[in-house]
């Protein structure tokens, strides 16, 4: 006899990303569906989360529910969730092409201080990897490419402040090495 409870495949994989410092504070946080709709919610989860895994070095977990891969490294926890019958190798190569992404960018510095500084390009990051829950790449050079344009094929308009700063200490260290 077949089971009435058989899982209908679904493209919405991924429930939710989330970074965290290693003291258990939010770094970033996207969740794909309304089960922690407020914020408090969410911190509560997050704290509940960091609680269980801040002492691992990475694997599975399941927590409220969820399957939830995660990482650590240097001063940063990365996690990735879905629900609990989601396949967990599906879980684990999303975390490892945000991982591998963010290193590439961050010439190998994944660190706290380090994603600050380069908020916007995390985001790029999750964004080009998932978009509402739905895995859209998993190639990590491929990811970097897209999120690294070069200041120079952006309009000046569309540049960011510290962008154009940026961009001008680099013509002036060159000026001056001539």
């Amino acid at each position: 006899m077949v089971s009435d409870t058989i899982a209908v495949p679904s493209l919405y994989v991924i429930k939710g990303i989330i970074i965290l410092d290693n003291d258990g504070n939010r770094i970033l946080a996207k969740y794909y569906n309304q089960s922690y709709a407020t914020i408090k919610e969410q911190k509560e989860f997050e704290k509940s989360l960091f609680n269980k895994t801040h002492k691992g070095s990475g694997d599975v977990i399941l927590l409220d529910n969820w399957t939830i891969v995660y990482r650590n490294n240097v001063d940063l926890l990365f996690y990735v969730m879905g629900s609990t019958n989601e396949n967990e190798l599906m879980l684990n190569a999303v975390l490892t092409c945000l991982f591998e992404s963010l290193s590439t960018m961050l010439r190998k510095n994944v660190e706290k201080r380090y994603l600050y500084e380069n908020l916007d390009l995390v985001m790029l990051t999750l964004d080009e990897i998932c978009d509402d829950g739905i895995i859209l790449e998993s190639d990590p050079m491929l990811i970097a490419q897209r999120v690294q344009l070069r200041q120079d094929d952006i309009p000046l308009g569309e540049q960011t402040v510290s962008q154009v700063l940026n961009h001008a200490k680099e013509q002036i260290k060159w000026s001056l090495l001539k």
